[in-house]
């Protein structure tokens, strides 16, 4: 045997060799494997989505019996007793059919340009789109770009019940999945024509539009064959959010969305520039005319409709998830039965006694909404509206009194005689003109029922209602609340949480606020020295009030008024100049906010009082059954204890004497306890009245639109009355039952100068009451022989004199009204 290095070296390497072979070997035998076992799931997963794909195809509608528009069943509205009170709509009311053919193309390449501009090339999916947009999401993190084609959207707003509002991945996969499939199948069935025909009849279009045909009526009175370049732009910019891009209600934002419609328009050559820059050019937002044009019924909804749409509209989004279309179909074609809280006898006689002209002294009066078109000699448009006359007379012709208010409708016509005269030049044409004129001053009127929030009434305005969906001065319009505000930021909170009582005194003297301006009284520039709470509630005080609220600080009235449900304050906002708003202030004591509130959600603040302090939301309906009988919407109206039951019946207790002696003796109702608070902002603008009785809270708000001074201060009060008492007499509210005190409320003999314990047979005395634990330990300071120093006075929580901290440095506080 040959044991020599080389003999050996070469052993080492075959028995290497042999070891290397058997790795590879088994390394080979384990790479096959793992493809084997790749194909394999490969072959399962495939054959499983293919499985998977085909159940979601089977289970997709039928291509053939496909139907691309609503079904049109009508919507029935009825009242709390049941009876029918509106149809939401009549079939073809709020929606009327056009054909393609008397679309314009302008028209419709304003809608494919912005919607999907590869409609007439695609099959029905938008394959560069979907690439565009998955690209987006990759690199920004949101899908910022949309992916649906014309064809998508036309079966997820009609086709699918729940597209867009699936509780689930799985269940939205398998909806957009579904789409997809049928919009390659609806393609193939039918014609782009039919389906952008379909897709302009059904749109959302806002204002109660659906479709190109109502929307072109709504806003510029003329048929969708007659739109031009700029109208169809404006149109097609509103599809992406009805309500944001809403040309009536916002135009600056619809503004934006129409410059990108037009901008698409040039690019894909289907306008020119010089037809781009006419369409620019154009002021095309001066001439829509929404608010003057009836497209939806035949007859108008009332106030309560029209804030009852709104409601249901919003409730359908926010809970089921609809989007903005679907919400509108439903509403509309959907066949639902809303049953609402409306009481039609309390309604008939809030209507009857807003538009008796017997409870307005004041003569009658006229406000205007006015737009004028002139075609020029050089073939341009000029608008003008009742802001060009109000310039012209108060700044041209130098008559800076001149407000939009006329005697007559006669004067109003001669002046805008003259207005033309001198706008209407040789060779200028006339091309239309829409004046309306609505009575002035103006009312509004709510009803709720405290205990459940049901909204029992609205009343939005004074005078014939021509329009459905207009102003709603119940609902919509913020005007000051005056002294209403009182209650609500400075003795609700005073009394709940800041240790004060109706028996807490405080100086009536020369004040000025934290600015150095003078406080000074709605009466005049007299004071009446030391004052109890109740007092300055009952005469409606201003400088008890702002030192009220300026001690417990405009934080607290500012945190309590939002709990009341005021959602319409300003914590703090920078404004476009830089400027910055706050209502946390000292103006805040006497109703002086940066944007108002609504009296509706006043009324629903004082509900809250004569609740026992427990907020209940309004609510105008109970439950909305679809057109199967299903309820789709059942009212939960949410609540929140907003103050102790103790502190409202102590606020009921001094707003009883606002009735019965102070500010609010017009308010009164024979047999019946009422409690409530008068309110007047500064000049005289706006007058209120939020009151209640053990069955019902009411408010009432008078006031001309254009911000002129109302001369006689009582003549809503009067009204108030008499509407309450109408409805006790046909309600049977027959029994005052009271506003019974709560057992967390005790009684005590104050005495009426210090509002401390009452020495008998010495102090003027009066029977005060106070929530348990918060009746004054000492004697009367002022009669007693022995009176207490400062600081034991202080110890003891006497409040004779009220050091107010300082408030907020914006505030302005200035006199307002009772």
């Amino acid at each position: 045997m040959n044991f020599g290095y080389k003999e050996v070296a070469d052993k080492r390497r075959n028995l290497a060799s042999k070891k290397n072979k058997r790795v590879t070997s088994i390394l080979i035998t384990a790479l096959k494997f793992v493809l084997y076992a790749i194909v394999l799931i490969i072959v399962v997963v495939g054959f499983t989505g293919l499985g998977m794909i085909k159940g979601i195809i089977d289970n997709a509608p039928d291509v053939s019996t496909l139907n691309v528009t609503p079904t049109g069943y009508s919507t029935t509205v009825y009242d709390s007793d049941g009876n029918i009170t509106t149809t939401l709509l009549k079939s073809g009311s709020n929606r009327q059919e056009v054909s393609i053919d008397d679309i314009p193309k302008c028209l419709q390449y304003a809608f494919i340009d912005i919607e999907d501009e590869r409609f007439l090339q695609h099959n029905g999916i938008d394959v560069k789109g979907i690439i565009r947009a998955g690209f987006m999401a990759l690199t920004t993190g949101r899908l910022s770009e949309g992916a649906s084609t014309i064809t998508q959207q036309l079966l997820k707003n009609n086709v699918f019940e729940d597209g867009g509002r699936e509780s689930t991945n799985a269940a939205l996969f398998k909806r957009k999945f579904q789409e997809q499939y049928l919009a390659l199948e609806l393609e193939k069935t039918t014609t782009k024509a039919y389906i952008l025909q379909s897709y302009l009849n059904t749109i959302n279009l806002g204002s109660n539009c659906l479709g190109v045909q109502s929307a072109a009526k709504r806003y510029f009175n003329k048929n969708a064959s007659e739109l031009n370049i700029s109208e169809s732009a404006v149109i097609a910019a509103i599809t992406q959010n009805p309500s944001i891009y809403n040309p009536v209600t916002h135009p600056e934002d619809n503004a934006k969305r129409r410059k990108k419609v037009l901008d698409n328009m040039k690019k894909n050559g289907h306008i020119t520039q010089s037809e781009y820059d006419e369409a620019m050019a154009d002021d095309v937002y001066s001439r829509i005319q929404s608010i003057n044009l009836e497209t939806s019924t035949s007859s108008p909804y009332s106030y309560f409709v029209d804030e009852l749409i709104d409601e249901i509209l919003n409730d359908l989004m926010e809970q089921k998830g609809y989007t903005q279309t679907q919400a509108y179909n439903v509403l509309y074609s959907g066949g639902l039965s809303i049953y609402t809280t409306q009481d039609t006898a309390i309604q008939n006689i809030c209507d009857e006694e807003i538009n008796n002209s017997a409870n307005y002294p004041m003569s009658i009066s006229y406000s205007i909404s006015w737009a004028w078109s002139v075609k020029k000699t050089d073939g341009t448009i000029q608008n003008y509206s009742e802001v060009d006359l109000d310039y012209y007379n108060r700044v041209l012709l130098g008559n800076s009194s001149f407000k939009l208010i006329f005697k007559s409708t006669e004067e109003c016509d001669a002046l805008i005689a003259a207005f033309k005269q001198e706008y209407l030049k040789e060779g200028e044409t006339e091309i239309d003109e829409n004046l309306e004129y609505t009575i002035q001053p103006q009312t509004s009127f709510t009803v709720m029922d405290q205990k459940t929030g049901y909204v029992k009434a609205i009343v939005g305005g004074r005078g014939e209602k021509t329009r459905s969906l207009t102003l709603n001065r119940a609902t919509s319009t913020k005007r000051q609340p005056g002294s209403c505000f009182k209650v609500l930021t400075s003795y609700a909170p005073a009394l709940d949480t800041a240790g004060y009582t109706l028996a807490s005194t405080i100086v009536d003297e020369p004040f000025n606020d934290v600015n150095g301006r003078p406080v000074s009284n709605w009466w005049g520039s007299s004071y009446r020295g030391t004052s109890t709470l109740r007092e300055g509630i009952r005469d409606s005080m201003n400088v008890v009030t702002v030192k009220l609220l300026t001690a417990i600080t405009p934080q607290l009235g500012f945190d309590y008024v939002e709990d009341f449900g005021i959602t319409t304050l300003i914590s703090n906002k920078t404004l476009d100049d830089g400027s910055v708003v706050s209502d946390v202030n000292q103006s805040l004591a006497l109703g002086g906010i940066t944007y108002g509130v609504t009296n509706l959600e006043l009324c629903a603040a004082y509900a809250t009082i004569a609740n026992g302090g427990v907020y209940t939301e309004p609510v105008l309906y109970t439950k909305v059954l679809d057109h199967n009988g299903k309820v789709i919407l059942e009212s939960n109206p949410s609540t929140h204890t907003v103050i102790k039951d103790s502190t409202a019946w102590l606020l009921t207790s001094a707003m009883e004497d606002v009735v019965k002696s102070g500010t609010g003796t017009h308010c009164k109702v024979d047999g019946m306890s009422v409690a409530g608070k008068t309110g007047t902002s500064s000049k005289d603008n706006d007058l209120w009245f939020a009151g209640y009785t053990p069955y019902l809270t009411a408010t009432i708000w008078a006031g001309y639109d254009e911000n002129a001074p109302l001369t006689n201060g009582v003549f809503h009060e009067d009204m108030w009355s008499k509407i309450v008492t109408r409805i006790d007499d046909v309600k049977g509210y027959k029994e005052d039952i009271g506003f019974p005190a709560p057992e967390s409320v005790q009684s005590a003999t104050i005495c009426k100068s210090s509002g401390q314990l009452a020495i008998e047979g010495v102090c003027p005395s009066t029977t005060e009451y106070f929530s348990k634990g918060s009746i004054p330990k000492d004697q009367c300071n002022i009669h007693s022989r022995q009176i207490p120093s400062t600081a034991a006075a202080s110890e003891n929580g006497g409040t004779n004199n009220v050091n107010p901290a300082t408030g907020n440095a914006n505030s302005n506080a200035s006199s307002t009204g009772n």
